[in-house]
Order: structure tokens, then C-alpha cells, then sequence
């Protein structure tokens, strides 16, 4: 459980270290304001993989002789967990082969937010996808592709703004086979 009374604290404190007044018009609120915030962005650290996969883990009879289901363009955001800054503009594509039972579609979706709401990095993030994909759908062939960009590289640093980040987590045959490959990682950018 995140304590949101701790975080209050710690964020008056930045806020001094940095030279403000934690008690201006403008800031007054401002630790409790970070403290949900907090809070909502980072609901996936109280739940293990497995517990998330049991969460949206609901399935259907699939269909005879389903082929791959592909989900693209699902949007998330998370935090890098180097420097606490925001991983942004990230689309994941998710595909998995049935192994007789299908997830609801926005189950997919519910997965990949919940594994962001934690400190991650890209690759993590993948892996964490396709092994809750796996549990949840009851298949090993899961492929994970994520592309992305990272603040800690566009806002600070290098500060080179057109960076982007491609990843990719391939479990069972999505990791020999190049057609699922294909499928999956096709038009990324």
C-alpha cells in the first residue's frame, strides 16, 4: 500500500531543497495533489504479475482454429524507475495464439496499463506484459512489441527529443518465427 502521508512529507521537502516555499499560494497543496497522484500512477506496485493476470484473466471459448489475436496501438505511460521520469507517447503492440480459450479484448489493454503503473523500465515492461499475457490467456506464445519515448533522454540529459525506444519480449513461437514476428512489429516507430 502506498502511504501518502510519507510521500506529503518527502514532496514539502523537495520542494524546500529546491529553494521554494512549500507554504506559497501555489504549492500549498501541492504534496497532497503529488501524493494521489502518486498513488493512481503507481496502483501496479501493490500487485504481483500473477495477481494481475488473475485480475483480467477472464476468458472465452475460442473460436475453431484461431489464429493469432494482435492488439496494437494501446497507449500507456510509466516512470522510469533510474530517474522517476515519465516514459511517454508508448504504444505496445500484444499478440498471443489461443490455446482454446480467448481474453476479452480490453482485458489486453487493462494488462499492459497495470504493468506500467509501476517504476519500470521499456524492457521490463515487455517482459512483464508477455509473461501476464501468458498466465492470463493460458498460452505460452505471447509477443510483446513496445516503442516509446523517455523523458530522462528528450527532457534532461542528451535532451534529444526525437528519440524513440523499440522493444521487444517474444515467449514460445513468437520467438522462431518470423511471420508472428512480422506481424507484430510491422509499421512500429
Amino acid at each position: 500500500m502506498i502511504d501518502t502521508k510519507a510521500i506529503e512529507e518527502h514532496v514539502r521537502g523537495i520542494l524546500s531543497a529546491l529553494g521554494e516555499d512549500p507554504e506559497r499560494e501555489g504549492l500549498r497543496e501541492t504534496p497532497e495533489r503529488v501524493a494521489r497522484m502518486y498513488a493512481e500512477v503507481f496502483e501496479g506496485i501493490g500487485y504481483t504479475n500473477h495477481e494481475i493476470a488473475q485480475m483480467f484473466g477472464k476468458t472465452f471459448e475460442a473460436p475453431g482454429n484461431s489464429g493469432p489475436v494482435i492488439v496494437r496501438d494501446i497507449e500507456v505511460f510509466s516512470y522510469c524507475e533510474h530517474h522517476i521520469a515519465l516514459m511517454y507517447d508508448m504504444k505496445v503492440n500484444v499478440a498471443y495464439i489461443p490455446n482454446g480459450r480467448v481474453l476479452g479484448l480490453s482485458k489486453i489493454a487493462r494488462i499492459c496499463d497495470m504493468a506500467a503503473k509501476r517504476l519500470q523500465l521499456q524492457e521490463r515492461l515487455g517482459a512483464d506484459i508477455a509473461e501476464i499475457m501468458s498466465e492470463a490467456a493460458g498460452t505460452p506464445d505471447v509477443g510483446v512489441v513496445i516503442a516509446g519515448s523517455h523523458s530522462c533522454m528528450t527532457a534532461r540529459g542528451i535532451r534529444n527529443g526525437s528519440a524513440r525506444t523499440i522493444t521487444r519480449t517474444f515467449l514460445g513461437s513468437f520467438q522462431s518465427d518470423r511471420e508472428l514476428q512480422r506481424m507484430l512489429t510491422e509499421g512500429v516507430r
